[in-house]
């Protein structure tokens, strides 16, 4: 997808109080515009996000015989063609940005017997498949790709499609998830074993759909989680709660103002999603959940924060799988703070949409924050209070680059440009129009 490229700066924003909502969860958006379309009958969306990612998984399962649509209301119909039930698509299927929407998809499109050709834009191109792209082969997927199992692939279904046993290697939830909807397609019971917890959102889903599912719980954080193949989807109406990766840029903004107050309402609070909050509090952040209640089997909550002047801390590394998304928000934060903030063992930053660990070393240093990259890592040195700020950052079509920088901006002395809005419509249509709403100012960056 195109973007139209917008060069801004974030100036430096005062103690407000406000309240916010955030953009439906976006992992909870694709799991569910695509199990709609293994059902048979409709399934009705509320609160689906309409980012470019999710957008894109919704043109893609139409290309594949679904009937997509979105009412007068904003609420999206799915009606759907069963288990194994999907059609050739006449063209490609074009994931734009959508890492998520692409892997997934690739577990459906191996359980039928046909070829789907896939591909993305450039920052997903250089993405790695071959996660994915080898458990499905062992269930008898065959795959063509670019060297590194990179896209555009094509992948021809298999007939029949074999069951797996498959210890993950990575800790990808969009491995698992790829195998668990490849396993709806095959006889018997695959099985999908995990190190360490990882997002369950495919999961609860699956339970809601009407799949049979069995979690089996292991030492030191293992699970197994077996499903039994041609299960009958039933449709469900679903209301998606706000996304907390999505919610993280203004709570961390919220923590990190002295004299700020804010609630963002109607956030999905899953336990293997909550990293960054509970780093947050760790860091000395007042930081709550309240009205906690239960929608489409996700607990939500109103998330109220007071800010205040935080503390560096080391970040467990086995919190990684549930804040993965938020350390660059959490990297923007961490230069406010009093002392060092350590974080370890974030190798699959590595390959994100950019280089995070790298995009976040050259924006803080580029904004006069002292920074050590390593290899698997950072360690941000804290101002205790607002960092310099002044310099421009390329995003290199990373939405959450883009938003962790203004976030930065809002809290520093001189303000933090990026050099390129477009990629942030990706996750959070409507970013800086929130903010504004808030106090925020943006202006046009000409260097």
């Amino acid at each position: 997808m195109n973007h139209p490229t917008r060069a801004v700066i974030a100036r430096p924003l005062t103690p407000f109080t406000g309240t916010a909502r955030v953009p439906g969860d976006k992992s909870i958006s694709h799991r569910t515009l695509i199990l709609g379309a293994l059902t048979v009958g409709e399934t009705t969306v509320e609160g689906l996000l309409e980012g470019e990612d999710v957008l894109a998984t919704a043109s893609a399962i139409r290309l594949l015989g679904a009937h997509v649509e979105r009412d007068a209301c904003g609420v999206w119909r799915i009606n759907g063609c069963g288990i194994s039930g999907l059609k050739e698509a006449d063209d490609v299927l074009d994931l734009g940005n959508a890492g998520t929407g692409v892997r997934l998809l690739c577990g459906v499109a191996a359980g039928h017997p046909f070829t789907t050709f896939l591909c993305g834009d450039r920052s997903l191109s250089r993405r790695p498949m071959s996660r994915v792209i080898e458990p499905l082969e062992e269930m008898g997927a065959r795959f063509l790709c670019r060297s590194g199992g990179r896209l555009p692939l094509a992948v021809t279904g298999g007939d029949p499609l074999l069951p797996l046993h498959h210890e993950l290697q990575v800790p990808s939830a969009q491995v698992k998830s790829a195998v668990l909807l490849a396993g709806l397609h095959a006889p018997g019971t695959t099985t999908v074993v995990e190190k360490a917890p990882l997002r369950d959102h495919t999961e609860r889903l699956l339970h809601a759909f009407g799949a049979s599912l069995e979690i089996m719980p292991g030492v030191n954080g293992q699970r197994s989680i077996s499903i039994a193949g041609h299960p009958e989807l039933v449709p469900v109406d679903i209301h998606v709660p706000g996304d907390p990766s999505s919610a993280a840029f203004l709570i961390g903004l919220g923590a990190a103002l002295p004299g700020a107050a804010l609630t963002v309402r109607h956030v999905g609070i899953n336990p293997t999603r909550t990293g960054f909050f509970e780093t947050l509090r760790d860091m000395g952040a007042n930081l709550g959940f309240i009205n906690r209640r239960e929608m489409a089997g996700e607990p939500v909550a109103d998330i109220a924060v007071e800010g205040t002047v935080l503390k560096g801390i080391e970040v467990p590394p086995e919190r990684a799988p549930s804040m993965i998304d938020e350390y660059p928000v959490l990297a923007a934060i961490a230069a406010t703070a009093e002392g060092r903030t350590v974080m370890r063992g974030l190798a699959e930053l590595r390959v994100k949409e950019s280089d995070r660990l790298a995009a976040v070393a050259a924006g803080l240093a580029a904004n006069g924050v002292r920074v050590d990259e390593e290899r698997d890592g950072l360690v941000v040195h804290g101002v205790a209070g607002r960092p310099p700020g002044g310099g421009c950052v390329a995003v290199n079509l990373d939405h959450r680059i883009a938003m962790a920088f203004l976030v930065m901006g809002l809290l520093s002395h001189d303000g933090v440009a990026i050099d390129d809005t477009g990629a942030i419509d990706t996750s959070f249509p409507g970013f800086t129009r929130l903010l504004e709403g808030l106090g925020a100012e943006f202006g046009e960056w000409t260097g």
